[in-house]
């Protein structure tokens, strides 16, 4: 057991004048199980990154391990897998190999496949198993998450369960639930380390900024009335000192000395309520630095004019003229919130390709009724570049629409000017989010909206959808979500 602190953290990108982390400290132990949690672009990729030391910095990072990173870059994928294993790992016996991969219930079978013929869950899976044979590393993981099926995730979450030393970066609050003891949370003005699972770490986090609300709203009150009182004591001293030039009162002499005294005692009365008043100001500026907001969204449906939208009948998508998955069957009613559920590699991205503007091949049929408008969210991100502006014009979108839903989304304004290539992940896919809901359409779908979205938002989307209650077809592995919003859950 060691430690790892963080001393004076400051780090600003040199194309930035905006400090990421600026006087952060905080330290954990290597033998704890952390959940690297926060806001979308607010450096959680960039905090494993200077841990490992990829950037210069301000301040201290003091440890005595080394550090892994998860993923890992395989330079070579068409190498057989055993042997980029063995160039990760390469003091790991084939036996210790072998019971970490069954742990992760991977068929021994891929050891012998190129590495880039595996499927997501497969090279996440063996990657992981090799990293963490490396003894006395702390591994870094970023997103393992990411296109798993959700059946994957419970695996990899079980998996993490069972060892110790990582920080792990996921948004998907039951992965998080099932594998990790501490929670690291990247705020808006520190860095905080709580011990329990994210949901002990939501409802406290909840809890505080419910109270500091509640004092804020008093304070409030306080200083408003504090205020008031002030201007009424010095008021009163300002009216008594003037009585003082008078030379009679009743017919007999004004006591100068008395009225001066009465004044003083009035004027030391406000200046005793200015200080009250600027001491319960101080106080009300330590409260919600870290309040978390997220306002409701908005989506305005077209409404269509059959019940039934859209149907599958025996379809199954080909790739080199094969089928690539099982045959299914199912409709699309109006109100349906319908998702896809299966094993990585099962169809379901590309059975919603089929409702996009460059469906794949299939068998089957697909009948789409006349006149459907449809909404379609990507899985990837890669053709995103240029400005917000720039996108608003291509797709046709209101600008001023695209930007409000993004600053709902916890978009700061500095970022509608940047090209939307230097965005994280997590900001290109509530681009695409975004987009979406500027469209009126009769039909959204989406095809792993979530990754890389934090959990504020995934809320703020879930309630948007939950009371809105859309058409959709979806493909989504956050068990929490579907639950939270799912009518029907087609198997594959």
């Amino acid at each position: 057991m060691s430690m790892i602190k963080v001393e004076n953290l400051t780090f600003t990108y040199p194309s930035s004048y905006d400090p990421v982390f600026e006087n952060v400290d905080f330290q954990i132990d290597t033998d704890w199980k952390l959940g690297l949690v926060g806001r979308n672009g607010r450096g959680k990729t960039t905090l494993l990154n200077l841990l490992l030391g990829k950037y210069e910095y301000g301040g201290k990072i003091i440890h005595s391990v080394e550090f892994d990173y998860f993923p890992y870059q395989v330079a070579d994928p068409e190498k057989i897998t055993e042997d980029i294993l063995q160039t990760i790992s390469p003091q790991v016996e084939a036996w210790e190999l072998m019971r970490e991969l069954s742990c992760l219930d991977v068929d021994m079978d891929v050891l012998r496949h190129p590495f880039q013929a595996l499927s997501d869950g497969e090279r996440a899976k063996v990657l992981l198993a090799a990293l963490f044979l490396n003894e006395g590393r702390f591994l870094l993981i970023d997103e393992p998450t990411n296109h798993l099926d959700a059946r994957a995730r419970e695996v990899v979450s079980a998996y993490l369960c069972r060892k110790k030393g990582f920080i792990v970066v996921s948004h998907d609050r039951r992965f998080l639930d099932g594998c990790v003891d501490h929670i690291l949370s990247l705020n808006r003005t520190d860095i905080t380390v709580q011990n329990g699972n994210f949901s002990s770490w939501m409802e406290n986090f909840e809890r505080q900024q419910n109270f500091e609300a509640a004092q804020n709203e008093r304070l409030k009150k306080d200083i408003g009335r504090l205020q008031q009182a002030a201007r009424r004591s010095s008021g009163w001293s300002d009216a008594v000192e003037k009585s003082k030039k008078g030379t009679k009162k009743a017919g007999l002499k004004i006591d100068r000395g008395y009225v001066g005294h009465k004044a003083a005692k009035m004027m030391k009365r406000a200046k005793t309520l200015e200080t009250r008043q600027r001491q319960a100001m101080e106080q009300k500026s330590l409260l919600l630095k870290n309040t978390e907001t997220a306002e409701d969204l908005k989506i305005h449906p077209l409404e269509y004019h059959a019940e039934r939208l859209v149907s599958f009948s025996n379809v199954a998508v080909l790739y080199d003229n094969a089928p690539i998955c099982e045959p299914v069957s199912f409709a699309v009613h109006r109100g349906d919130r319908i998702f896809l559920d299966g094993k990585n590699g099962s169809g379901k991205s590309s059975l919603l390709k089929l409702l996009s503007n460059c469906p794949p091949a299939c068998r089957g049929t697909v009948t789409i009724g006349s006149g459907l408008v449809v909404s379609y969210v990507p899985q990837t991100t890669a053709h995103l570049s240029g400005t917000l502006s720039e996108l608003a014009e291509c797709c046709g979108l209101e600008e001023r629409l695209l930007k409000a839903i993004l600053r709902k989304m916890d978009f700061e304004r500095v970022q509608f000017e940047k090209d939307m290539r230097d965005f994280s992940e997590g900001q290109k896919k509530k681009v695409l989010i975004a987009k979406s809901l500027c469209e009126q359409a009769h039909l959204y779908v989406w095809d792993e909206p979530l990754n890389f979205i934090d959990v504020y938002s995934r809320i703020q989307i879930e309630r948007l959808l939950a009371q809105c209650s859309p058409t959709m077809l979806l493909v989504e592995h956050d068990v929490a979500f579907r639950e939270a919003i799912a009518t029907k859950v087609v198997m594959l």
